[in-house]
């Protein structure tokens, strides 16, 4: 399965139903600039598809990071917290935020694919 994006700019890769990773889009991190702190949520909280999961704050500006499905978050990405210019550099590799294991994956079925995700973003 490849990336989804949501229109909140957050990305997933669900290949892994158990432990869909979860980041920030290249546009997003475009937008706020050098990232210099990430607040990521607790192993074991549960969200709603479009609750506020964690908070990524940069020189610009401070952003809420939303769950693009519903789950329970099973890994932070301590390396992105220890270093948070990891989600400039490498926002959908090494810089991804969470895992998250689906709680409905029918509901990435209403997430966009890159080449939706790319037009909506010109769009923004």
């Amino acid at each position: 399965m490849s990336i989804q994006f949501s229109k909140d700019h957050e990305w997933i890769n669900a290949a892994d139903p158990a432990a869909a990773v979860v980041g920030i889009t290249v546009h997003a991190q475009d937008a706020l600039g050098d990232v210099v702190f990430v607040d990521l949520p607790a192993v074991g909280t549960t969200f709603a598809q479009g609750d506020v999961a964690g908070v990524v704050e940069s020189v610009k500006a401070a952003a809420d990071v939303y769950m693009p499905v519903s789950g329970e978050i099973v890994e932070v990405n301590e390396a992105l917290r220890a270093d948070p210019s990891l989600a400039n550099s490498d926002p959908l590799g090494a810089g991804w935020f969470f895992k998250v294991k689906l709680s409905d994956a029918g509901q990435l079925a209403g997430l966009m694919d890159e080449t939706a995700y790319t037009a909506f973003a010109q769009n923004a």
